[in-house]
C-alpha cells in the first residue's frame, strides 16, 4: 500500500498521459514526499508495467519456503516506530561513501530503495534528484539528501511508481535479506534505470532475523552474496554482477592467523569484529566508461 501525502504540493515527474501520477513535494523547510497514486492510475498502468518488468524476469531465483518470514505480521506495522540509528558500524558506511563516490556521477538522478533517515551519500557531492523510499515517513522525513520520498511494502505491491528510464543509479543498502519477491523488485529496477544506470546492493551480517527471509537466514554469507547475484542474473539485461567484499582485518595489532580455517570463517563472516561490507553491483544493458 503506498502513503499519500495530501498536504503537499503536487510533483509531477512525466507529461505523458498514461503515466501522470500524483507525486508530492514538500518546501526547502519541510522533507519533501514523493509519489502518492490515484488508485485508478495504478490499474490503467498494470499491464504496461507487466510488459516492461515481469517480463523480464527469466526464472525465479526463490523456492516458496525460502520466502517466508519468521515473523509475519505486515512490515508496515513491524516498521511503525521509526528507529533512527545506523544500523551498521563506521567502517561499513564509509567504505559504503566511498563506492557511492566513485560510482555516482554528481549530475545523477538517484533512486534510494529501502530507506531510512540517512542514505550514506557523501555530502559533498549534489546529486541532480535523490528520491527516497522506505516503510516509515517520519525515518525518511529527517533524511537531508532526499528531495522526495514514498512510502511503500514492496512485499506487498513491487510496481514502483516512476516511469521507465526514469534514473541513473538506484541504492539498497542493508536492506535486501527482507525482500519476498527480489525478482519482481529487481525487474522494476531494472525498468525504472535508464541505459547503462547502475544498481548498488550493499549488505553485512547484520539483520533483523525474525524479518530476512528464509533463503537469507539459513545461508552463509558467501552463499547469501550469491544469492543476490543470482538475483541480478534472473532478469534480462543485467550485465554481469560486479562483486565487491570488504572483510575486517584483524584487531588489537595481535598477530595475523593465516591459516586456512581462520580464512574460511573470515569468507563467511563467521569472524567477530567490525562490520564485513559486501556489494554487488550491475549496470542495465552495458557498463558505461566516462572519461
Amino acid at each position: 500500500m503506498l502513503s499519500i501525502h495530501p498536504n503537499h504540493k503536487p510533483w509531477h515527474p512525466s507529461t505523458s498521459p498514461q503515466s501522470q501520477h500524483l507525486h508530492t513535494s514538500l518546501s526547502s523547510k519541510t522533507k519533501k514526499s514523493l509519489p502518492t497514486i490515484i488508485s485508478s492510475s495504478i490499474n490503467e498502468d498494470k499491464n504496461q508495467t507487466k510488459q516492461f518488468s515481469v517480463d523480464k524476469i527469466k526464472r525465479l531465483v526463490l523456492t516458496q519456503e525460502g520466502r517466508t518470514k519468521l515473523n509475519r505480521e505486515p512490515d508496515r506495522q513491524f516498521y511503525a516506530y521509526p528507529r533512527f540509528v545506523t544500523h551498521v558500524d563506521d567502517n561499513f558506511i564509509s567504505t559504503l561513501t566511498n563506492l557511492y563516490r566513485e560510482r555516482l556521477r554528481p549530475d545523477s538522478e538517484i533512486l534510494d530503495l529501502m530507506s531510512s533517515w540517512v542514505s550514506h551519500l557523501p555530502q559533498q557531492v549534489k546529486y541532480k534528484r535523490v528520491v527516497g523510499h522506505g516503510l516509515n515517513a517520519q525515518e525518511l522525513a529527517r533524511n537531508p539528501r532526499l528531495d522526495y520520498f514514498f512510502v511503500k511494502d514492496l512485499n506487498q505491491d513491487q510496481k514502483l511508481e516512476s516511469d521507465s528510464c526514469s534514473f541513473d543509479a538506484v541504492l539498497c543498502t542493508v536492506s535486501v535479506q527482507y525482500l519476498q519477491q527480489p525478482e519482481k523488485v529487481f525487474a522494476e529496477v531494472f525498468r525504472v534505470l535508464r541505459p547503462g544506470g547502475i544498481f548498488i546492493v550493499s549488505f553485512s551480517n547484520r539483520l533483523f532475523y525474525e524479518k530476512a527471509i528464509s533463503a537469507w537466514r539459513e545461508g552463509t554469507a558467501y552463499s547469501r552474496v550469491q544469492l543476490v547475484v543470482q538475483y541480478f542474473q534472473c532478469v534480462e539485461g543485467f550485465t554481469q554482477p560486479e562483486i565487491i567484499r570488504k572483510l575486517p582485518a584483524s584487531s588489537g595489532g595481535a598477530r595475523e592467523d593465516k591459516s586456512p580455517l581462520n580464512w574460511i570463517m573470515s569468507l563467511l563472516g563467521l569472524l567477530s569484529g567490525s562490520d564485513p561490507f559486501y556489494a554487488v553491483v550491475a549496470y542495465k544493458n552495458f557498463k558505461p566508461i566516462y572519461e
